[in-house]
């Protein structure tokens, strides 16, 4: 086979970097295996991602009885726990999680805050110097104390049970060990102080409106719960600091809340007695609201005003039972309004349901339920059927926060200064639509499939945002959301401070980046460029049902993507979770090549034009003038000077004709197809940023026509820095583009184009200051009188997590 011919076919057939074509650097596999970096798998884990036939998880059933002293800003309660052992281990203590602890005076959540940088504190500038909501802070965590007081951990019997509290964990030590399928039931009465929300700020609270003296309680973390015992970490009894949530038993709960008598109550669970705390009126409302496709209001606007104005003599217990939910949250004031409307989630008619004062109109009672509809039967197509009787959706100063069946959730309308109406801009509306969605949502993910929050914040927050992303999408084109698209991790891929997604919770840098942004463009990215919409949907939706009411860890979620989908995705975890690497990949250069015909009459003419259109030098153009000597005596001239190297002898056609007769006939085929006006180019990229990732080539010809040609990120594999791509056109290639859509986070456009693209920006003109330290002019300054200010807050992507 002639030596060109089959250099082509080995480019075809390979794709992979030639000889001298590209610099040999390290090897470095980006494509290794992940055995080394995840867990054996075993009886309780498979291989394949599944449960496995020996896996087990606790349990835990509470009775709670709690009061609220809305005057001193109080809770009082006990709780009865009957905690089951379902693990092949006896267990001589057991691990609760006390939360509230994070507020207590000396807790360690308040004691390992850093300040910021020194230079930060000296600045001055309004981006770095402290602000008054800060030092407030800093002087609150110094009085307020939180912290549970308990007054009473003992057994079943009323004997008392030893125990030992480890600021937000308590350890009760058993007289007898807990004995594999064996349960214990204890009590255990406490109280706290709630913080107030706008000083302290946490994820739950109360609210004081000054204007009509009532309170909005936010009420979560509130009750010592079992900490999770399971086979991959034992007891998960790491301290709760601020970032790290939660990871919980599943269980019954029944609450009993005793409020003040005029108060509405939303919690998690079915209401069990609506005859004693509501009236006839709102029961009928309620009722019709099941079966209704929109909203209907229980409390009006009216009603929940004139509540405002009252007090009630008394109190009433609102009694709820929960089944099967990791934790329970509640919500309680008179200033609710109350709205609700029914829809259909696996054969079962759901409740979705808002709480919210006259101050979030009109802003709450247009989209917040309709939200939580939406929120469901989204999450419903990537998962499975929301399960539970209900979704409730409070709006408090908490900004955003998730517990079974019900949410808080911040944001509301703003008094226009000069008319006084309430109004909202469009980042409000669509913020509020988006913290919804996303708390909502949080009952699928870590809710229901229960992952390790502790440990792993990505596993709740990046795949909830994940499918955040994708419900939005769902509800208006161009829906402005906060992550998803991977233009818009960019940013923080291309920032120095970052580490790996697979961090501990309570290490992460740039906290919302890292958990919720980088992981949900990850999974993006995954369904939309690497995988494809079909098998990422199939393999999601697998893990969504494996893990359903049990605990899975990350490598549960990489081995089932992988088992379901039918690829191995090893390289893509590793880049995207494990590393900081980024993705830029440079196309560095095009050479284009001809097909060598062999044909003398074309090769030599060839050769000639291309000598021809090389460039005169400057000394050979200004040497035709000089005198030559051949010129001045012709008889020094002979055959070379007559004919020049580009001359077709006989001796070329006769070696021509034997090489073609030497060709078999698919041979000279293929030369015939190149002859014909194929065009051949060897394209050379580069990966700067580390991360491997499919080519996506957008080749424009000659004529105008674009081409998008997808390249699998396997074409590294033998080269993860440097690779050579050849591409074969019908006609000649004018441009091409490397990620046109920007689909892959690509930290650097302009080295994905050639020829190179300008990139257009805008230059800012200023004047500078020079009188700056004027002393003496600051001195003279006339005194202004102060002016009454309304205080607004700038919009801003509000956070979920505080």
């Amino acid at each position: 086979m002639p030596v060109l011919v089959r250099l082509l076919a080995l480019c075809l057939t390979l794709l992979v970097p030639l000889p001298g074509l590209c610099a040999a650097a390290p090897f470095d596999d980006k494509f290794r295996q992940l055995e080394e970096l995840l867990p054996t798998p075993n009886s309780y884990r498979t291989a394949s991602g599944a449960p496995g036939h020996a896996y087990w998880q606790q349990r835990a059933d509470y009775v709670i009885r709690a009061t609220l002293d809305e005057a001193r800003r109080a809770i009082t309660a006990s709780e009865q726990i009957t905690y089951h052992n379902r693990s092949p281990d006896s267990l001589a203590y057991l691990w609760l999680q006390l939360d509230q602890n994070g507020l207590r005076q000396d807790a360690d959540q308040r004691r390992v805050l850093s300040a910021p940088s020194r230079q930060a504190w000296i600045s001055g500038t309004e981006e770095e110097a402290l602000k008054f909501e800060d030092l407030r802070a800093l002087h609150a965590g110094r009085e307020f104390d939180g912290g549970f007081k308990l007054t009473a951990v003992k057994a079943a019997s009323g004997k008392p049970l030893p125990y030992v509290v480890n600021q937000t964990m308590l350890r009760i030590d058993l007289p007898v060990a807990l004995a594999p399928g064996q349960s214990i039931t204890f009590n255990i009465d406490w109280s706290y102080q709630i913080n107030d929300q706008k000083v302290l700020i946490e994820r739950s609270g109360y609210e004081y409106f000054e204007d009509d003296k009532n309170t909005i309680f936010q009420i979560a973390q509130w009750f010592p719960r079992m900490a999770a015992y399971y086979d991959a970490a034992g007891w998960q009894h790491k301290q709760f600091l601020g970032s790290g949530e939660f990871t919980l038993e599943f269980g019954d709960y029944e609450l009993y809340l005793t409020v003040p008598g005029d108060h509405v109550v939303a919690a998690t669970g079915e209401l069990q007695n609506p005859a004693s705390v509501l009236s006839v009126t709102q029961r009928e409302r309620l009722a019709r609201a099941k079966n209704s496709n929109t909203p209907l209001l229980v409390i009006t606007p009216a009603e929940a005003l004139a509540a405002e104005k009252g007090r009630a003599a008394g109190m009433k217990t609102w009694h709820f039972k929960a089944a099967n939910v990791r934790d329970v949250a509640w919500a309680s004031s008179r200033k609710f309004i109350w709205d609700a409307q029914g829809l259909n989630s696996g054969g079962k008619r759901v409740m979705a349901m808002s709480y919210y004062p006259n101050e979030g109109n009109p802003l709450w009672q247009q989209y917040s339920t309709r939200t939580v509809v939406h929120a469901i039967e989204q999450y419903n197509k990537y998962s499975f059927d929301y399960p539970y009787p209900n979704a409730i959706s409070v709006n408090g100063a908490v900004g955003g926060m998730e517990y079974p069946m019900i949410s808080f959730n911040g944001g509301r309308p703003v008094k226009d200064k000069k008319t006084g109406e309430l109004t909202y801009s469009k980042t409000a509306k669509y913020d509020l639509i988006g913290v919804i969605i996303h708390e909502v949502g949080h009952n699928y993910f870590p809710m229901i499939v229960n992952s390790d929050e502790r440990q792993w914040t990505w596993m709740d927050e990046g795949l909830n945002s994940f499918l955040q992303y994708l419900a939005e999408q769902a509800w208006e084109e161009h829906f402005p959301s906060w992550n998803g698209e991977p233009r818009k991790i960019v940013d923080y891929m291309r920032s120095q401070n970052q580490v790996p997604i697979m961090t501990n919770s309570e290490s992460l840098l740039q906290f919302t980046a890292n958990a919720y942004d980088k992981p949900a463009t990850a999974l993006n990215i995954l369904r939309e460029t690497i995988l494809g919409r079909e098998l990422f949907d199939f393999a999601f939706k697998q893990y969504a049902l494996r893990w359903k009411f049990k605990r899975p860890t990350p490598a549960d979620f990489f081995r089932t993507m992988e088992d379901a989908s039918g690829t191995d995705l090893d390289w893509f975890w590793r880049g995207w979770f494990y590393t900081t690497d980024a993705v830029d990949i440079s196309i560095d250069g095009i050479s284009e090549y001809g097909v060598s015909t062999k044909n003398p009459e074309v090769e030599k003419a060839w050769k000639k034009a291309q000598k021809a259109a090389q460039p005169i030098s400057i000394s050979e153009q200004r040497n035709k003038a000089l005198p030559k000597k051949v010129d001045l005596d012709p008889a020094l001239k002979d055959f070379y000077n007559r004919h020049d190297e580009f001359i077709v002898t006989n001796k070329d056609r006769n070696s021509y004709a034997e090489e073609q007769e030497a060709l078999e006939p698919w041979e000279r085929k293929l030369l015939e197809q190149h002859n014909l006006g194929k065009h051949l180019y060897l394209v050379d990229f580069s990966n700067i940023g580390g991360l491997v990732m499919p080519l996506i080539l957008e080749i424009e010809l000659k004529s105008g026509k674009k081409i998008i040609e997808r390249v699998p990120a396997e074409v590294w594999r033998y080269a993860p820095h440097k690779i050579s791509k050849v591409i074969i056109t019908d006609e000649p290639m004018v441009a091409l583009v490397q990620d046109p859509y920007w689909e892959t986070a690509d930290i650097d456009t302009s080295n994905n184009a050639w020829p190179r693209k300008i990139t257009p920006s805008r230059l800012e003109l200023f004047k500078l200051d020079r009188d700056k330290n004027n002393l003496m002019k600051d001195f003279n300054a006339p005194l202004k009188a102060p002016e009454a200010k309304v205080e607004t807050k700038p919009e801003a992507r509000p956070e979920t997590k505080q």
